[in-house]
């Protein structure tokens, strides 16, 4: 697989792609890289911990694509690929001659994945977009935040990581067509869309109604109780009560007579009268600390949690126990920490097998795999192609 992309949505493609166990041969700029091998700090022996968050698993070739022999190297490597996955602005790689009808030209059934931020063709396909502009306009800020507040971003990069993901699995479906027909196929991810369809059963219920809906905080608009409250010492959890059973449970665990009071005998009153329930649950639990909740509460069978700080997630024995931290040596930064794979697979379970790559540390030894010299390779540093 040759990975020609940068920053975040096609980096996070890939790499999640050489988890399960693809060759990726990440394709960078000689002397800069990865425009995220920049962003710091936190750097640790001089690498940027955003870049190896997010680039286990590669090999790193350097190659100037705006030379003429850059891109015909590029070519030869993707004569044995299966794979192309890229990330820059529409129309760039069809500047540099290394667009989808140029790499088919030299290997037919090559699975070519574009991910930008709007798509390849509409009236916004030539906008620049970061996570933050996928955000604001596919309507997940707009539902995010309290509704006297202004609205806020998630606070990862869910616009970058979900169409990261979207071509993950785009990628793996063509494959398996390839399989059956031989035949490859461009894809098309964009930001924005991966963010409208996330919307599901909210945009569900304004498509029906053309009600748009207010921001609720933590608060679910279908479900309640289902949201954050502040505990007497201070300290906030989450309550998440799904059915009317897990009601009258979580009722007589806390204490609280309201599963036979007609406002809150069922979901659909609970949702109505939200207000007045969060008021009477706000009161109740101010009286004892959050621990206190959490434990009876989880005793009673009813989804419930803290809002763990990273320190605290990271010290969870679950997230250990699933192994969500490996450490691996790099060759710059020493032993280093990284968020494992999150998927599990009895007979091929993903693994981190190399650290992220230094600048350009494998661009000979694939050059060579594809038939250049070392003569042709030195010839090339010289030129500045490598």
């Amino acid at each position: 697989m040759l990975d020609l992309t940068s920053y975040l949505s096609g980096p996070y493609c890939t790499m999640l792609l050489g988890d399960l166990g693809a060759e990726v041969v990440k394709v960078e700029e000689p002397g800069k890289g990865d425009g995220s091998r920049a962003w710091g700090p936190p750097f640790v022996g001089g690498e940027s911990t955003y870049f190896m968050s997010i680039n286990r698993n590669k090999k790193s070739v350097t190659l100037n694509l705006k030379t003429e022999d850059g891109r015909r190297a590029l070519l030869r490597l993707a004569e044995r690929a299966d794979v192309v996955v890229e990330n820059y602005r529409v129309g760039v790689v069809k500047k540099l001659g290394i667009d989808y009808e140029a790499v088919k030209g030299v290997n037919p059934s090559i699975i070519y994945c574009s991910i930008s931020g709007f798509g390849q063709d509409g009236p916004h396909s030539q906008k620049p977009a970061y996570d933050l502009v996928a955000q604001a306009m596919g309507g997940v800020m707009g539902l995010t935040g309290y509704e006297d507040g202004p609205p806020v971003k998630v606070g990862i990069a869910m616009a970058d990581l979900t169409a990261g993901m979207f071509a993950a699995v785009g990628i793996l479906a063509a494959l398996h067509m390839r399989e059956r027909t031989g035949k490859g196929q461009f894809i098309d991810v964009a930001m924005l869309d991966g963010q409208v369809s996330l919307l599901t059963f909210v945009a569900g219920a304004y498509l029906a109604t053309g009600e748009v809906p207010k921001r609720l905080g933590t608060a679910h608009p279908s479900i309640a109780p289902y949201q954050a409250f502040r505990a007497g010492d201070g300290s906030y959890f989450v309550l998440a009560v799904g059915t009317d059973k897990m009601f009258a449970d979580f009722c007589e665990a806390v204490g609280l007579d309201l599963a036979s009071d007609s406002r809150f005998s069922t979901n659909s009153e609970r949702v109505k009268n939200r207000a007045e329930l969060v008021r009477i649950l706000e009161g109740h639990f101010a009286s004892k600390p959050a621990s206190h909740w959490l434990s009876v509460i989880e005793r009673a069978g009813v989804p419930c949690a803290p809002i763990n700080t990273l320190d605290r997630v990271f010290s969870d024995p679950q997230v250990a126990h699933r192994r969500m931290v490996r450490e691996v040596d790099h060759p710059k930064a020493g032993r280093v920490k990284l968020l494992g794979p999150p998927i599990r697979m009895s007979e091929s379970d993903p693994e981190i097998r190399t650290p992220p790559p230094t600048l350009g540390q494998h661009t000979e030894e694939m050059l060579l795999s594809v038939g250049y010299s070392r003569e042709e390779i030195r010839r090339l540093r010289e030129d500045g192609v490598v």
